[in-house]
């Protein structure tokens, strides 16, 4: 381990000891009776709540995974099965009855035995299992031998049993495409503005968008995806907290929020050639952005048995590892963007819909939702040929219509990370083409380094042949617009040892030169992958410290196009003169003390896109474009169409950035630092159930947080409060071969539970760029034990 390396985990055990409860050292040692383990097994709880499970077979591995998930984070992925089902009503209410209706039209609802075929062979047998630990667990806390986690308490409500089947059927967890998109492109095109829909949203490659014929946007409603923001929205306690209903924000609103969330949710994977580190072995990087809260949306886990050998992160509720190594090989994963999703439009009568030369009866299911404290509720689901039917709006004049989601998410295989299953016992390039070429959803960038130093790139993905449209608007139903299958998975392009010695991903378009027809043509802006392909190319011989400051690097890239802007302006009041003296001056690195970057990004945020958009964009279309997209505003004023007005927008938009700062920060431009405005601060949902003194146990409490969503650190916030919203939700450095050296950090921790050690301590170490060791070996794991537990069958 070189000696900055050492120097960054050194710094994590401190700050990691500091959280710790003071006065022992000691391992503390337990033994436990579990009904439903086949034969002994051992568990050691590492010092950062990270569990190493040693078992006698696959099988017990994946039980005691289970059981842990129970142990570690009941309230949460209990949380997530009722949502993913729609049984969320019947623990809290009938405020949740219509978010459960809206989940149960998404649910998978195809054969489970072409389901179970899809993954990889005994992934049957690993998710029956898990489900079982689950079970286990939850046995023990109805009968009083575990406790009940505080969140049940304060909800008056119980934790379920599992079926196997739940765990792969709910797809609402991981819906990810362009269908919000669609409609807000298809409402301004209604509105007349649908060239300068790019401000919103830059299409890449280039691309001309053009309605597609028979289509009338003015027919599809503001809220037409009421229920499919309904089934992927977070659950919210609001209503029990306050005994009402919320105020709903607009649907254009709901919409254009749903939409930036979705944008910001980008990643970072790189595999660096032996020939390119210092070691001579490869390193492979992982940090996966997604929101960010408590509990953490992942979870690291080490499974060891005949057979198994794995250590990584995945969600909770998911058997195995969705990203992280075995033995031979460790694999990362990004979102490459594949258009998995489209919106039909439907003439309708009645429960019928016109397809090609008559109506065809929609597939009508009538189930019943329980509803705690009262009478259950039948509910009425609806399915086209396409899919479930999320909206339908009455003759208003241009008749009747409905519209259905046609997704990949409803096919056989298309469960969540569970494609990861083919890469538990890969080995090779080899194997992991052939886990690639059978992956499902999300739509992935694979990146690939194994022990013998290959190392590789691979997109991921079912993908639908589109034969006459783009994907991006809306579509009749009527059997126009049909998909012609799925393009072989082969055919996605890939990378295998690349002569410039490293692969690297930001879910940037990184399709090749001449690739037949694109995926997409929605991607992330190239910010991150720029500063990330720039730091890479610049270092011969890398190492794991390189990789670790690069993942918590904040230098905003696409600032240096922004600023560039500003070349020749000056400015009669002397804060705004400072400013853009202070913006022409800055390295573009985002740190917490830096006055440049809060006035950047406060100006970039609050103020250059709603000026722009309100001086360029038609009326009509205005509230629909927002205040668009940083990377589609400033491709704008970068353009000959915006000479004659940019200066007097950008001069214009600072002065109200400026005011809005003196306002907020006071008077003193000096303490306008970056790190006042930008927080990270973690509050459960269920927290505003609680009393003061537990709401603040249930909370991480406000850190300072460098970054941005341009920055390859990946800290996105909300433009209101400035609070991280999005980012890493969980950090991987993997030295490929000594697998000992590896580090990681979660965030805020591994417990989901506030009264544990592990609930936040990993928290400092995440916002302050510093990682734990990855324990592989058990020489390594026995050395960083807090806790070891001898399993034993129940008698």
């Amino acid at each position: 381990m070189d000696r900055l390396l050492a120097g960054v985990v050194a710094g994590a055990l401190l700050a990691g000891a500091a959280q710790a409860e003071p006065g022992s050292t000691a391992v503390r040692r337990e033994a436990w009776s579990v009904a439903g383990l086949n034969a002994p097994a051992q568990m050691v709880v590492d010092r950062w709540g990270i569990p190493h499970i040693f078992a006698g077979s696959s099988r017990d591995a994946f039980f005691l995974q289970g059981y842990n998930a129970g142990r570690d984070r009941l309230w949460q992925i209990d949380l997530w099965r009722k949502r993913g089902l729609g049984r969320l009503a019947a623990s809290f209410g009938p405020s949740y009855v219509a978010q459960d209706r809206a989940a149960r039209l998404f649910l998978y609802r195809g054969d489970m035995a072409a389901e179970w075929a899809a993954y990889a062979p005994g992934a049957k047998d690993a998710v029956e299992a898990f489900a079982a630990g689950v079970n286990a667990y939850v046995a023990e806390v109805k009968a009083g031998r575990k406790p009940l986690p505080v969140e049940f308490r304060l909800t008056t409500s119980q934790p379920e049993l599992w079926a196997a089947e739940d765990i792969l059927r709910i797809r609402s967890h991981a819906l990810v495409s362009n269908v919000t998109s669609e409609v807000a492109r298809a409402q301004v095109a209604c509105a007349g503005g649908l060239a300068f829909d790019r401000l919103r949203r830059t299409i890449s490659p280039p691309h001309a968008t053009v309605v597609p014929a028979g289509l009338d946007p003015c027919v599809v409603p503001a809220d037409v995806l009421k229920d499919y923001l309904r089934a992927t929205e977070a659950v919210s306690f609001e209503d029990l907290a306050t005994g009402g209903r919320k105020a709903e924000a607009s649907p254009q609103t709901q919409l254009a929020e749903a939409i930036k969330a979705y944008e910001n949710e980008g990643s970072n994977n790189w595999a660096i050639a032996p020939s390119r580190t210092a070691t001579g072995r490869p390193i492979l990087a992982n940090d996966p952005h997604r929101p960010v809260g408590a509990p953490s949306l992942r979870y690291i886990a080490h499974l060891n048995a005949p057979g198994l050998d794995i250590i990584g992160a995945g969600e909770p509720a998911l058997p195995g590892v969705s990203f992280g190594h075995n033995a031979d090989m460790a694999w990362g994963l990004t979102i490459f963007y594949i258009d998995q999703e489209d919106l039909y439009v439907y003439e309708t009568k009645g429960d019928s819909y016109r397809y090609r030369s008559g109506y065809e009866p929609m597939k009508v299911l009538h189930e019943t939702i329980e509803v705690k404290g009262e009478a259950p509720r039948d509910v009425t689901l609806k399915f086209t040929r396409h899919g479930p039917v999320i909206d339908e709006t009455p003759d208003t004049g241009k008749g009747a219509h409905a519209f259905a989601m046609r997704t990949v998410w409803n096919l056989p295989g298309a469960s969540g990370y569970f494609g990861s299953s083919r890469m538990w016992r890969a080995k090779s390039w080899a194997d992991f083409k052939a886990g690639q070429e059978a992956w499902g959803t999300p739509p992935l960038n694979l990146v690939f380094a194994e022990t013998g130093g290959d190392i590789g790139w691979s997109a991921a993905g079912l993908t639908p042949i589109r034969p006459n449209w783009d994907g991006l608007l809306p579509v009749p139903g009527d059997g126009r617009y049909e998909w012609a299958g799925m393009m072989p998975e082969s055919q996605l392009p890939a990378l295998h040892n690349p002569p410039r010695g490293f692969v690297a991903t930001a879910n940037q378009m990184n399709l090749p030169d001449g690739y037949p027809k694109p995926t997409s043509y929605e991607w992330a802006d190239r910010s991150r992958i720029t500063r990330i392909e720039e730091v890479l190319s610049g270092l011969p011989k890398a190492t794991l410290a390189d990789s670790m400051a690069l993942q918590t690097d904040s230098h905003d890239a696409l600032s240096r196009r922004t600023i560039a802007l500003l070349k020749g302006l000056s400015s009669p009041d002397p804060q705004v003169q400072h400013a853009l003296d202070l913006l022409r001056s800055w390295d573009n690195n985002e740190t917490t003390g830096s006055v440049a970057a809060a006035i950047y990004q406060a100006w970039t945020t609050n103020h250059l896109g709603h000026t722009v958009v309100a001086a360029v964009v038609p009326e009509a279309a205005r509230s629909l474009v927002g205040s668009g997209s940083i990377d589609g505003v400033v491709t704008w004023l970068e353009s000959p169409d915006a000479a004659a007005a940019r200066d007097g927008l950008l001069l214009n938009s600072l002065a109200a950035t400026i005011a809005d700062l003196k306002k907020g920060l006071g008077p003193d431009m000096a303490l306008w630092t970056w790190g006042r405005l930008h927080h990270a601060d973690f509050k459960p949902a269920a927290a505003v159930l609680a009393d003061s003194r537990l709401a603040q146990q249930m909370g991480t409490g406000a850190l300072e947080i460098p970054g941005s969503a341009q920055t390859p650190r990946a800290a996105t916030y909300s433009p209101t409060t400035f609070n991280q919203t999005a980012g890493a939700s969980i950090r991987l450095v993997m030295d490929v071969g000594a697998w000992d050296n590896s580090v990681a950090v979660n965030t805020p921790g591994q417990s989901g539970d506030p009264f544990s050690v592990h609930y936040r301590d990993l928290f400092p170490l995440w916002a302050s760029g510093a990682y734990v060791p990855l324990d592989y070996s058990r020489a390594a794991v026995n050395r960083d034990a807090e806790m070891v537990v001898t399993l034993e069958p129940a008698k």
